[in-house]
């Protein structure tokens, strides 16, 4: 099996990584490249369908090229994407509408606000999961029906709509396929994860034709096969596909209920794999599918954070207090314990579990002998507490107490905050040896399916490092209550 390779495609926000496997799971070659952020007058922000295209060819080739494999030793490829960026494009050419409209992206909120005055919020939350907001699919598709050329395509039975994951697998077969995967349509609005299939009313509601949908297969399903325009000698099968944060809970291992895993980037990313049925929650988290695998689904728990790696880009680039990411570990091991400083990054408000948009950023706590060092502390400290936060909630929502948490992105390799981190969620973190999780997670998921990996795969990324809670129970009691009053005088409940 040595002689035999996958692919793994991570298509985000910021640009596009390939990867290359062995059949150990060992990365053996990997390229990047950004593409451009389109930025509109009016704060819009879109992504040319195109150019993430020609990137995920030139990637793949690059990978190929630089590992100095033999090209008919590549046996699959999976994909990664990011989620709920949305396509509209035409059947027969291939050629897009429009610009992808980006997730981060907020221009169909008239949309949204017209639905919940049509009383449709709580039918979205309960058939979806997921709360009715412009920052997911379906209402994407509905501003791009009524403001491009996707309108007219619809009228003559040639309009495709569908996140990135859709448009790469069409184009990428030459037009034969069009599907998504179960771990992508459950964050469309559109899609019912209970029934697991596109939710007619909710299409309906939303004027967005079904048949313009793409078919939903499991995740690792049979998504067509690619010669990547005549690179290689056969086509090659793409045997997986998932949500970019699915991806990495898979790549993470979390493959049994209760398992759970934290991506720190500028955001993060906290989900828990809760089993074969969704759990509705009652802690201002959204409920989603992982993935579809072996004819079974298993269904997630999510929070998701806007300030955390954000909030030292704050620290840097807004106050000065700091000229790289580097020096916040340092600062925050010599800042003085006992400083009772909390930040509240509420920059743009707080969502899970608060969810209180009209709630703004605040510093609690300070003495007169709180300075730079304790300030960087505290900042480092909210990234920890937001996590906690949303642990906990997965705790209640699930009935489970988690011991280990698996964590990845860039700022696990600050000890100070994993180390925080360890003590005031009081789990365990391990740190893999991988941090590249959802180009990982894809391309596991397809060795698997092909048939050149083993199931075990993930326990081979190994770990780089491991924390343990040090901390005791009354202090974390104190430290964390100080966060909630903290959050409670910044959301003005206290």
């Amino acid at each position: 099996m040595a002689d035999k390779y996958v692919v793994g495609l991570d298509q985000s926000t910021q640009g596009t990584k390939a990867v290359l496997l062995d059949s150990d799971g060992k990365i053996v070659a990997r390229a990047y490249a950004l593409h451009r952020q389109l930025i509109s007058p009016e704060g819009w922000v879109s992504h040319n369908g195109e150019e993430i295209f020609e990137n995920c060819v030139k990637l793949i080739r690059r990978v190929v090229e630089e590992a100095g494999i033999d090209k008919r030793s590549v046996a699959a490829i999976g994909i990664s994407n990011q989620r709920e960026t949305t396509l509209a494009w035409d059947r027969v050419t291939g050629k897009p509408a429009a610009h992808a409209v980006v997730w981060q992206c907020a221009r169909g909120r008239e949309i949204t606000d017209a639905m919940t005055d049509e009383g449709f919020r709580d039918r979205v939350r309960q058939r979806t999961g997921i709360p009715l907001s412009p920052y997911f699919p379906a209402a994407k598709a509905a501003w791009l029906l009524r403001h491009t050329g996707a309108g007219e395509l619809s009228k003559t039975n040639r309009l495709c709509i569908g996140t990135v994951d859709a448009f790469l697998v069409y184009k990428l077969t030459g037009g034969q396929v069009f599907k998504t995967d179960y771990s992508n349509a459950s964050r469309t609005q559109l899609f019912n994860i209970r029934e697991l299939s596109w939710d007619a009313e909710l299409c309906r509601a939303f004027g967005v034709p079904p048949e313009a949908l793409p078919q939903v297969e499991s995740s690792d399903g049979d998504f067509g096969a690619t010669t990547l325009e005549g690179y290689f000698d056969r086509p090659v099968p793409v045997l997986a596909m998932m949500g970019d944060s699915h991806a990495a809970l898979f790549g993470q291992g979390c493959v049994r209920p209760g398992t759970a895993k934290a991506t720190y980037g500028t955001g993060s990313s906290v989900m828990m794999n809760v089993g074969n049925r969704p759990i509705d929650s009652a802690g201002g988290l959204v409920t989603s599918l992982a993935w579809g695998r072996g004819g079974k689904v298993s269904y997630v728990l999510e929070g998701n954070l806007n300030y955390t790696g954000a909030v030292i880009t704050w620290l840097k680039d807004d106050l000065g207090l700091i000229e790289s990411a580097v020096e916040t570990e340092k600062l925050a091991e010599e800042a003085n314990s006992d400083d009772t400083t909390y930040l509240v990054p509420a920059f743009t408000g707080l969502g899970a579990p608060y969810w209180d948009d009209a709630a703004r950023a605040s510093l609690t706590g300070m003495s007169r002998l709180t300075g730079k060092r304790e300030i960087v502390k505290a900042a480092l400290e909210c990234i920890a507490f937001q996590v906690t936060d949303i642990l906990r909630a997965m705790e209640r929502d699930a009935g489970i107490t988690l011991s280990e948490l698996r964590v990845d992105g860039g700022p696990t390799a600050n000890r100070y905050l994993m180390r925080f981190q360890s003590d005031i969620a009081g789990v365990r973190l391990r740190v893999p040896v991988n941090a590249e999780l959802s180009a990982f997670g894809a391309a596991i998921m397809a060795g698997i399916s092909v048939g050149v990996m083993p199931e075990d795969v993930t326990e081979r990324n190994g770990v780089s490092a491991e924390y343990a809670p040090q901390m005791t129970e009354e202090t974390r009691r104190t430290k964390y209550g100080g966060w909630k009053n903290a959050v409670n005088i910044t959301t003005g409940r206290k």
